[in-house]
């Protein structure tokens, strides 16, 4: 666990504290918070993720699979954010890169509407690369434009502009995809 001051946003009231920010590995004890902040990123992407909700009302997504440390999905890495000790946020990482033939994808990334544009994200984000060294992809849909901007920008910082980026207009999974390279761990595994 590692313990973060927050940035505060340009708009802040400089008299309040800032806040504390932990990113961590998520426990089998976080998940029913990730499924339900998972809920409401997939609300914000159907306009553009083309998904409805089941008979009970939610859109449902293969969660169990990250903390399942046997078979084929062992390379699932949760992760939460949380500010002043409440959820924030999230990154689900997995194996299934779409450009080269190994590494980490950014399979899922969520930050509470309350929490954007606080820096947040950006922490979250530099924090999962930090603790999974190693080849990274993180890609986002044609149509998810501030996704885009937002990440071209946290990994030409985090990566001091040495990525690639490649689009994708074939398959199942269509967009832009940042490729790079993360390094040393600073969080246990």
């Amino acid at each position: 666990m590692i313990q973060i001051p927050m940035p505060q946003s340009s708009n802040a009231d400089p008299a309040k504290p800032a806040l504390a920010t932990c990113v961590r590995r998520a426990t089998v004890a976080d998940r029913l918070p990730v499924f339900r902040m998972l809920e409401l990123y997939q609300h914000d992407l159907s306009d553009i993720w083309d998904q409805d909700i089941d008979a009970q009302g939610e859109y449902g997504y293969r969660l169990d699979r990250y903390w399942d440390n046997s078979g084929s999905d062992s390379d699932c890495h949760p992760f939460v954010a949380t500010v002043d000790g409440k959820y924030a946020g999230f990154a689900l990482v997995d194996g299934a890169v779409k450009v080269g033939s190994a590494g980490y994808w950014m399979d899922q990334f969520f930050v509470l509407k309350k929490y954007r544009r606080t820096g947040l994200g950006s922490v979250l984000a530099r924090q999962v690369f930090a603790a999974l060294p190693g080849s990274w992809e993180v890609g986002q849909m044609t149509d998810n434009h501030a996704a885009q901007s937002f990440w071209r920008e946290v990994i030409s910082q985090y990566t001091d502009g040495q990525f690639v980026e490649r689009k994708l207009t074939a398959g199942w999974w269509q967009g832009s995809v940042q490729c790079f390279t993360s390094g040393k761990p600073t969080m246990p595994r």
